[in-house]
């Protein structure tokens, strides 16, 4: 991996920093309240950003699918769902100031042009395209446009899908983020070694976006070099909505980034050595030496 993008004071592509994106979504349930905790809750944990989703539902969904019935907290048809979930002006300028004063970076997966036109009022540091919309190649365009840094998801696309994905974004600004779109992913269909293969076959960082419920195929996939990984957050798994039972809560995040903070003590520098705190084993346990190096 050659190339590196700059995100913030991060240079994403360099395996010293692990870049960790806590993702929020819709899970916020429609509370502001609940979205700023879950922010104050990434940055105490030490994560680098969050992210949000936004979308123009009268665009990105039929008459029909938001007429479908739908029972949930704000009525009974998706529409009513949908509307719910979404926040507007009011609702991210709050975010974008609660997120510069605690000092993390936040931004969003846009799904249409609107959204995207929307979220550039806040000078976000990047865009994500979300594996929706990787076959979307208007969107794709306008969201190159922009000319900021570009993470695309590839959960539920075929490998001639994602080639010409990257032809239209080129791999300059651009991080390629494994994903498999199950909520939650069942382990079997995970597929980490997709990590290595992308490594090999395109010229640009690689990341992982982890939809499965526990840690370790997330801290796998930052030890087979990965180096952003994304991961749903919540308060409480077992809240109302759709991501919740796919999310990391706090201990899960707080596990996460440890443990990949710990990734490159572990492992070390590649020579061997015999370490100062050995050399009391060696006299203790070392019966014989007949050999003097």
């Amino acid at each position: 991996m050659s190339k590196t993008v700059r995100v913030g004071k991060y240079n994403i592509g360099d395996l010293s920093h692990c870049f960790i994106i806590a993702e929020i979504g819709i899970n916020h349930n429609g509370s502001i309240d609940l979205a700023k905790k879950l922010i104050k809750t990434a940055y105490d944990l030490g994560c680098d950003a969050v992210k949000f989703q936004k979308r123009t539902i009268d665009v990105v969904y039929t008459k029909h699918e938001l007429e479908m019935e739908r029972p949930n907290p704000f009525g009974n048809t998706n529409g009513d769902l949908k509307r719910a979930l979404e926040f507007g002006f009011d609702e991210y300028k709050q975010i974008d100031d609660y997120a510069k004063r605690l000092g993390i970076m936040w931004f969003a997966s846009c799904w249409d042009e609107a959204s995207v036109d929307f979220i550039e009022q806040f000078d976000p540091p990047c865009h994500k395209i979300s594996s929706a919309s990787l076959t979307d190649d208007d969107l794709l365009l306008y969201v190159k446009s922009k000319g900021r840094p570009i993470f695309l998801a590839t959960g539920m696309s075929t490998q001639s899908e994602i080639d010409h994905a990257l032809e239209i974004l080129g791999t300059d600004n651009l991080v390629l983020m494994h994903c498999t779109s199950t909520y939650p992913s069942d382990d079997k269909e995970l597929n980490l070694n997709v990590i290595p293969s992308y490594i090999s076959r395109y010229d640009c960082p690689i990341g992982y976006s982890g939809h499965e419920k526990g840690v370790l195929p997330s801290v796998l996939a930052a030890s087979m070099g990965a180096c952003a990984i994304e991961r749903h957050i919540t308060t409480d798994r077992t809240l109302w909505g759709s991501d919740h039972a796919a999310s990391l809560e706090p201990e899960g995040l707080r596990r996460l980034v440890r443990d990949i903070r710990l990734l490159n003590t572990l492992k070390g520098d590649g020579v061997k050595k015999v370490y100062d705190s050995e050399l009391p084993i060696i006299k203790k346990l070392r019966r014989k030496k007949t050999y003097n190096a």
